[in-house]
């Protein structure tokens, strides 16, 4: 058996203030530090020992995956950071304030640049985009590993990791508009050497 757990880091200093983030690269906040801390105690409770740990190129998931590997006592843990793990790129709403957007375009075109599948904002990524570069990824360097029996980590971001969810869950494109994933809240799953899901654990 081998373990899964996918952790969206904890809340950012642009989260905090209610910002899109997508590519622009800010760290986490003190609240985010804490949950991160958080998602470790619950991960800890598990009792996992992990294999290979995989993050993004931005800070804030950096940031959350070195506070769980360090109190969950594995900071040796091979670390591969990619960017295929990133969160969406928000084109031309980075750095703007969502309630503003909503007042500007309306919260149904917001939600829908926010949640929907394959409705992309302006210059930006939807969700098909981030998971035709997410999924690969798991595909080619996630599973081979779980195939293997070692269990992985994974630090990432909300639509990063909605898209391998969304594929390990079999949701549709209606069901993953209503998908959230917390920050720093762990989804565990278990696998077989067959990599079917065993169990699936949010650790809220």
């Amino acid at each position: 058996m081998a373990y899964l757990a996918l952790v969206r880091h904890g809340q950012s200093e642009w989260n905090a203030q209610n910002r899109f983030t997508g590519w622009i690269d800010v760290p986490l906040s003190p609240k985010g530090e804490e949950e991160a801390h958080r998602a470790a105690q619950a991960l800890l409770e598990e009792g996992i020992q992990f294999h290979q740990a995989y993050t993004s190129s931005l800070l804030r998931a950096q940031q959350t995956l070195d506070i769980l590997l360090a109190d969950l006592e594995q900071a040796s843990l091979p670390v591969l950071k990619d960017a295929a793990l990133n969160e969406r790129h928000y084109g031309g709403l980075q750095g703007l304030d969502k309630d503003e957007m909503r007042q500007k375009y309306g919260p149904e075109q917001v939600q829908l640049w926010r949640r929907s599948y394959d409705v992309r904002p302006p210059n930006g990524e939807c969700l098909a985009d981030t998971a035709a570069r997410a999924l690969p990824f798991y595909h080619g360097r996630i599973a081979p590993d779980l195939a293997a029996g070692k269990s992985v980590l994974v630090s990432a971001h909300g639509n990063s990791l909605r898209a391998i969810v969304m594929q390990l869950d079999k949701l549709g494109g209606e069901q993953v508009v209503a998908l959230e994933i917390p920050t720093g809240v762990p989804y565990v799953y278990e696998f077989d050497k067959h990599l079917r899901i065993l169990a699936k654990e949010i650790l809220d």
